[in-house]
């Protein structure tokens, strides 16, 4: 039997496969389709302190390689989710979520702390330290100094299983400075990457860039970022300490890519662009190409080829 099951966290999960934040999480009826496919689990819509309409329309847009977006944090609130998560842990009592936060700021990210740990959320929780797409507000993730800052608080006030959305790095010394704040916490998992900030598509025909907000300006996810999430899920797991597990994300629309990421390192794998355009029953159609990839390898586990990739030296 090809397993394709995993842990995170010490937490077991089915199938080493999810959404990512922001796709078929938006409310109960996005997060019952994922509940009822074959993902391991879900992550919630990053919620804020208070709901949010998000940026003006259109703000998506698929493109023949991937997507650009700049949907600026569309969100029911915390308490929503929380509440939705809280049903789904009396139906499926054997099963984990993810609950992904968004704050403007430290206060904001320690209130919304406060609030899950004041329910009864017994997940993991995403801090997304990385939307590039709310007007005026730069990536937390791009600033090491207020990371540092924000992480030594949450743990102050935060004991459950935490991880934190990342922005893509491009730079060696960036990874090793980040990933020097990142081991001084205990982090159960970092996500890697979130969409690359600040593209452009353009519409030539009628000389128009192709989403409203920010003039155009959006993330861009899909084949476009494959091979910067590739190298951001490796170099971190070449520098994170061990109890620090990696999220992979970014490009993932085959089982061949699911298997590149889990290879570079990644313990689990959250599909975005392509679940956007193909829906819920995308998880099927990756989990079987990646178990025939497996079959093919003589692999008959995850464990068996996770991080190792082979260099030519």
């Amino acid at each position: 039997m090809i397993s394709t099951e995993t842990t995170l966290a010490g937490i077991h999960f089915d199938n080493c496969l999810m959404n990512a934040a922001g796709v078929y999480c938006y409310d109960a009826d996005e997060l019952n389709q994922i509940q009822k496919s074959a993902a391991g689990t879900f992550v919630t819509k990053s919620a804020t302190v208070v709901p949010r309409a998000g940026n003006p329309e259109p703000r998506y847009l698929s493109t023949p390689w991937g997507s650009i977006n700049s949907m600026g944090l569309p969100n029911k609130g915390l308490p929503y989710y929380l509440d939705y998560v809280s049903q789904q842990q009396t139906l499926f009592p054997e099963k984990r979520y993810f609950q992904s936060i968004t704050g403007f700021n430290i206060d904001e990210d320690e209130a919304l702390l406060k609030q899950i740990t004041d329910s009864d959320f017994n997940g993991l929780v995403e801090l997304n330290l990385s939307c590039p797409n709310v007007p005026g507000k730069p990536q937390t993730g791009y600033d090491f100094e207020t990371v540092e800052q924000i992480l030594t608080r949450v743990f102050e006030v935060y004991e459950g299983p935490l991880g934190v959305k990342l922005p893509p790095y491009f730079d060696i010394v960036h990874f090793d400075q980040m990933a020097a704040i990142l081991n001084q916490f205990p982090l159960a998992f970092i996500n890697s990457v979130n969409s690359i900030g600040n593209g452009l598509t353009i519409d030539a025909a009628t000389e128009r860039v192709s989403i409203k907000p920010k003039h155009g300006f959006g993330g861009i996810g899909g084949d476009y970022i494959k091979p910067t999430a590739l190298a951001n899920v490796h170099t971190f797991y070449q520098r994170l300490k061990p109890e620090i597990q990696i999220i992979g994300t970014g490009g993932v629309k085959s089982g061949q890519d699911v298997f590149e990421h889990l290879l570079c390192g990644a313990s689990m794998v959250q599909v975005g662009t392509a679940l956007h355009k193909e829906g819920p029953q995308i998880f099927d159609r990756l989990t079987a190409e990646l178990q025939t990839i497996m079959q093919q390898k003589g692999y008959n586990k995850i464990a068996d080829f996770k991080g190792k990739l082979k260099y030519l030296d």
